[in-house]
């Protein structure tokens, strides 16, 4: 396994109003690029072999501004997507709990068999996130490559790469432009950072 640089995407406006984006193609705000040009810099002395992204617009804009002056492709993927909150999408969590309020309950008092009104199951989102690690065996643990993709998704990786139960997703916070690595030591992962957002300390909306 190589060396992973797990990169959330920047700021947008439903992650200010503190709404459900799920499979919503939001674009970043003019704040998040802001954020992401701030990692970009923190990022400027690594070597990078290969960037994968979620292909929805705010991963794939983190993507390219992250990439930028490098020459590297970026591979589009849809298993990088975050959960698809179906009917939920675009509602703040106290509007879930007004209409949904098994969902919601089901949330807080978290279960794998999460499932989302006209949307996906948690079981699903594990499921994509295990078929996209099989892209990383051509790599060796001498390279390097950046996934920039979603709260969730970069979740229910780093408890993959880690060994640690999927429930356990729920106990691990990742902000906005935030970095966490994970190389292999050669006998197993090891998590060196983990939401790493140093470099965004005195950036102001």
């Amino acid at each position: 396994m190589p060396r992973l640089l797990l990169v959330r995407h920047g700021d947008t406006d439903f992650n200010q109003r503190r709404r459900f984006m799920g499979y919503s193609d939001i674009e970043m705000t003019a704040f998040g690029k802001k954020q992401v040009e701030r990692l970009k810099d923190y990022l400027g002395g690594e070597k990078i072999h290969a960037v994968f992204s979620s292909d929805l617009q705010r991963t794939m804009q983190t993507a390219r501004i992250i990439s930028s002056g490098r020459k590297l492709a970026i591979t589009a993927c849809p298993e990088l997507r975050e959960l698809n909150y179906g009917e939920c999408e675009g509602l703040t969590f106290g509007e879930i709990g007004e209409r949904y309020p098994e969902v919601a309950a089901t949330c807080v008092d978290f279960s794998l068999d999460l499932q989302f009104p006209g949307g996906e199951d948690y079981r699903s989102l594990i499921k994509r996130e295990r078929s996209f690690v099989k892209r990383l065996q051509k790599f060796t643990r001498n390279e390097t490559v950046m996934i920039v993709s979603h709260s969730g998704p970069l979740k229910v990786l780093l408890c993959h790469f880690l060994g640690l139960p999927m429930k356990y997703s729920q106990r691990l916070h990742l902000d906005t432009a935030s970095l966490s690595i994970v190389y292999n030591n050669a006998d197993y992962p090891v998590l060196t950072k983990l939401n790493e957002t140093s470099y965004l300390k005195d950036l102001k909306i």
